[in-house]
């Protein structure tokens, strides 16, 4: 699949038909990486993160060199230009004389959205902010399909700070393409789904407040950690903290297929004994986001 000449900004950005081509191209890459490891040769993917970040970054840097590419860019915007007073409208059309290929994360949402229109180059969300994050969609899709062979026709419980959790936004907004799906969503009256993503969802849609018994009937649940860094106060925060813990003892109520997902990091919100336990695939979705990121800079420098 060719992607040239197209940005990845939201998690509906791809119609359905190339998500399978991408989720088939990662699979494939996954299975034969040798395969793959000079395809890249010669070619530049910078990295702009505006934001820390461990799994996002590293996995990129990974997917690249792993295809045989190499990586400039920063994790810091304090060692950029950025600290000179440079906006950031120039330092990406800077980057892009020196790149084939733009990982951008940012804490303002739809920021990349906006700086898309300056570049030819294609330039690739990796989070703003609380809005999305479609590259870590991409991963769970993968995963969802690696586990479960279908992406229609299951019922999938998200958990925790559903408010400010881009990666939920991301990703419900997509699995909602699909037909048959619905959602329960579990989290505290003052995290939950915002009413803005809610009402546009043509999924059945459950909303709750109790872990155990939301979790009997589910194909698939979605932990997610409170977002410190987005709440206004601390004080707030501290009210939200830990307000969900899977532990071992809980997963008596989920079935024996039910796979456990997260997006990484967490905090407190999965049990470390949980780890153990073979329906905990979180760190198997870390792995399968390096596929499926080399899979997307593959197709989007129009490499197969």
């Amino acid at each position: 699949m060719h992607l040239e000449g197209r940005h990845l900004l939201n998690s509906t950005d791809f119609s359905i038909e190339e998500l399978f081509s991408l989720i088939h191209l990662a699979q494939e890459i996954a299975e034969n990486p040798t395969d793959y490891s000079q395809t890249c040769r010669g070619k530049v993917m910078a990295s702009l993160f505006y934001e820390p970040s461990t799994r996002t970054r590293l996995s990129f840097d990974a997917a690249m060199k792993r295809l045989g590419g190499s990586v400039i860019g920063f994790s810091d915007p304090d060692i950029s230009s950025h600290s000179k007073g440079e906006s950031i409208e120039d330092t990406i059309r800077t980057v892009e004389c020196y790149s084939d290929i733009i990982v951008m994360r940012h804490p303002e949402p739809f920021k990349p959205h906006k700086l898309s229109t300056l570049i030819s180059n294609p330039l690739v969300n990796a989070g703003d902010g609380p809005n999305q994050h479609p590259t870590q969609t991409l991963a769970d899709l993968f995963t969802i399909f690696m586990y479960k062979k279908k992406l229609s026709n299951l019922k999938i419980g998200f958990c925790g700070d559903l408010k400010y959790g881009r990666t939920v936004h991301s990703l419900i907004k997509a699995m909602d393409r699909y037909e048959d799906n619905s959602f329960v969503c579990i989290s505290p009256d003052n995290l939950k789904l915002p009413e803005e993503i809610s009402k546009n969802l043509a999924s059945q849609l459950i909303e709750s407040n109790q872990l155990e018994e939301s979790m009997k009937d589910l194909d698939v649940l979605y932990m997610t950690r409170t977002q410190k860094e987005r709440f206004p106060s601390v004080q707030e925060y501290e009210r939200c903290k830990g307000s969900y813990i899977l532990s071992h003892e809980k997963l008596r109520f989920a079935k024996e297929d039910v796979i456990i997902m997260h997006p990484l990091p967490r905090v407190d919100e999965i049990h470390e004994s949980v780890d153990r336990d073979k329906r905990a695939v979180y760190f198997q979705q870390a792995k399968a986001g390096m596929y499926m990121r080399m899979a997307l800079i593959l197709s989007f420098l129009g490499i197969q």
